[in-house]
């Protein structure tokens, strides 16, 4: 049998998501856009980082890429964003920051990981700076 069957559909994403955003706000993030559309593409999420300011000089804006999945067993769900997914966000980000004339902040580009396994916790894996 095919390992990578999808079983999950859209109420696993937005499950996935409204963790995900629920994680980056305890650890001090702001969130400014869920599912953020634009002629480039689609955000899951764009956060506000403002543990930066000090170390960088100014707050960060943050691309966040979720990806859920029910098992982790074949691969992480992060293993999902390819080059191709890479490259839409980045252009979504170069859009957001023109669009909001905030060229003097500092961009980041993160992934969380959301699996869910049946009958279990779910495991979430934040990683800044993913590409």
């Amino acid at each position: 049998m095919w390992p990578f069957r999808r079983g999950g559909g859209p109420l696993l994403g937005a499950r996935g998501e409204k963790m995900a955003r629920r994680f980056l706000k305890r650890r001090g993030m702001k969130i400014l856009a869920r599912n953020y559309r634009c002629p480039a593409g689609e955000a899951d999420l764009i956060a506000l980082d403002r543990s930066t300011r000090g170390q960088f000089g100014a707050e960060t804006i943050v691309i966040v890429e979720v990806k859920t999945r029910r098992s982790d067993r074949y691969t992480s769900p992060a293993g999902a964003v390819d080059a191709d997914k890479r490259r839409r966000l980045r252009k979504i980000a170069d859009y957001y920051v023109a669009t909001r004339h905030a060229d003097d902040l500092n961009l980041r580009f993160d992934v969380v990981s959301v699996v869910i396994p049946e009958g279990q916790q779910p495991r979430i894996e934040h990683i800044p700076n993913a590409f």
